[in-house]
């Protein structure tokens, strides 16, 4: 067993390096406004890439982090978006998968079933993490939130939690899961509250202390987290946000009307808070009881 945790993880987290490569190129190419087919290109030179450059993470190194080509210094992203999906996807995947590892090879319809639910569980948290990803760096290079790829997100995260919400078995009849009433509108209670609070500081400011995609960002935290996770996610994001505010100031960075994309921080709580949010709102509560 211990063998076969090695090698799923290792496979995951190979996989998740790939995919950040994928993100790469739709990060890029959403600026550029190009479609995500076709082969990869330098964004300098635009020479098209051969297949000795595209390897994720090894091909930064060898090459030196230089493009073979036109010989200019290839930005630090390319490796750090990799690394980070990789690392995400080990993480959701060591954290999700116990349940499913356990029953691989097991012929007991339950136990089939659930193991099955709990596939769709870690692809679904695969492919949020990567809209997050892409949304984390796009808003910190462009200072804007792709709708291409947020508004996706959102459907998404909507009907998962929908399926939740019916109590759904892909292996037998679909019944209204009542009891799961209250969890299900946990989800729908922090999105609008999220994205309200964020719409009246959007109409408040007119658009001067927080841009309309963090508005429909937090409409995707709320489906993602539910409530009250998405309160500590909300509070992570803006102490880390007027932390390194701060210390852009101190370093004369930015000007005290310099903007800062406010996107980062809350993906960055998003994923906090995903991953350590009972332990985080435990601490808490345990300093006010």
């Amino acid at each position: 067993m211990q063998l076969l945790h090695f090698f799923l993880n290792t496979f995951v987290f190979i996989f998740g390096i790939c995919i950040g490569s994928f993100l790469n190129c739709v990060i890029y190419r959403l600026e550029e406004k190009r479609s995500i087919k076709g082969r990869s290109v330098c964004p300098i030179c635009k020479h098209q890439l051969s297949w000795r450059d595209l390897f994720p993470v090894l091909s930064f190194l060898f090459l030196g982090r230089k493009c073979r080509y036109c010989r200019k210094s290839i930005s630090w992203q390319y490796p750090i978006v990799e690394l980070t999906t990789g690392a995400l996807f080990l993480l959701i995947f060591y954290i999700s998968s116990e349940p499913f590892v356990l029953r691989l090879g097991l012929d007991n319809f339950q136990q089939t079933s659930s193991s099955v639910l709990n596939f769709l569980n870690i692809a679904f948290l695969f492919y949020l993490s990567s809209v997050l990803i892409i949304i984390f760096f796009y808003d910190l290079n462009y200072y804007e939130i792709p709708d291409k790829v947020l508004l996706p997100g959102i459907a998404a995260s909507f009907l998962y939690r929908s399926f939740e919400f019916i109590n759904w078995d892909l292996f037998g009849i679909w019944k209204l899961g009542a009891e799961n009433f209250t969890f299900f509108l946990s989800y729908i209670f922090a999105a609008v509250v999220a994205s309200g609070f964020f719409l009246a500081v959007f109409w408040s400011s007119s658009g001067r202390w927080m841009g309309f995609g963090d508005v429909k960002l937090a409409v995707l935290m709320g489906f993602l987290l539910g409530f009250p996770n998405i309160l500590a996610a909300l509070f992570l994001a803006f102490v880390l946000g007027a932390a390194v505010g701060a210390v852009l100031l101190v370093f004369r960075k930015k000007g005290l009307k310099g903007e800062i994309p406010f996107g980062p921080f809350l993906v960055t709580g998003t994923f906090v808070v995903l991953f350590w949010g009972k332990e985080i709102i435990g601490w808490y509560l345990s300093f006010t009881v």
